[in-house]
């Protein structure tokens, strides 16, 4: 069993905590947080270990990034590798409840809450997030650094790009184009592309906004 480390101390931390004690796969080993405030804080169970520097005292550890917005896992990750971290360092987080069959790929770093689903030939990217009850059909492409907040559906073929935001119970028609940094609302039915960094929502979504670059917007961070 590996040793895991797990980077922000938030309530996405709780969550894979949950779901790696219902497993086998990783002890927990505790948290690292830059936040002065959370220094050698308790968080069910867990203390926090210092900041995100430690993890040089642990060489052997496997680590995952506990950080709600995909620019801040993004940030941290480029951070790492600097401390240098490689790829074969990070955990993969599936709950046992998750469903991924045969030909699917999930990348290294990524985290697949309770109940999400995978159905055949899916692709996910490095340090994606998957809240629960998340369905991907055949085809979808998930790119490195998306959240997918909880009930967000999408329909096959799918793209999902780089940094990405979908919205609780958001849903996506089949063979549509989410760009980099986008973000849908909770709710949204996308039925057209959104284009890289605009925030849409509604049904069916509509643009709102542009979201900015490093910004995953404000629509709601379920995963924070």
């Amino acid at each position: 069993m590996s040793e895991l480390l797990m980077v922000g101390a938030s309530g996405l931390a709780r969550e894979v905590m949950a779901s790696v004690r219902s497993g086998s796969d990783f002890d927990i080993l505790g948290l690292l947080d830059d936040d002065p405030a959370k220094e050698a804080a308790e968080i069910d169970g867990a203390h926090v270990l210092g900041s995100l520097e430690a993890v040089t005292r642990f060489p052997l550890a496997r680590v995952v990034l506990c950080v709600g917005a995909g620019t801040g896992r993004e940030r941290l990750a480029r951070r790492l590798a600097g401390l240098g971290l490689g790829h074969d360092r990070y955990a993969t987080i599936i709950d046992s409840s998750a469903r991924v069959p045969e030909g699917c790929h999930v990348g290294a770093g990524s985290i697949l809450l309770a109940h999400v689903t995978l159905t055949a030939a899916v692709r996910l990217g490095r340090h994606v997030v998957v809240m629960p009850h998340v369905t991907l059909t055949h085809e979808d492409d998930v790119d490195d650094f998306v959240t997918l907040a909880a009930g967000a559906s999408l329909g096959g073929g799918v793209r999902v790009g780089r940094c990405a935001y979908l919205g609780m119970n958001s849903s996506v028609r089949q063979q549509v184009v989410v760009g980099d940094n986008a973000v849908v609302g909770m709710g949204a039915a996308v039925l057209d592309d959104v284009p890289r960094g605009e925030v849409w929502a509604g049904v069916p979504a509509r643009q709102l906004s542009v979201s900015g670059a490093g910004s995953n917007g404000s629509l709601g961070r379920e995963a924070s």
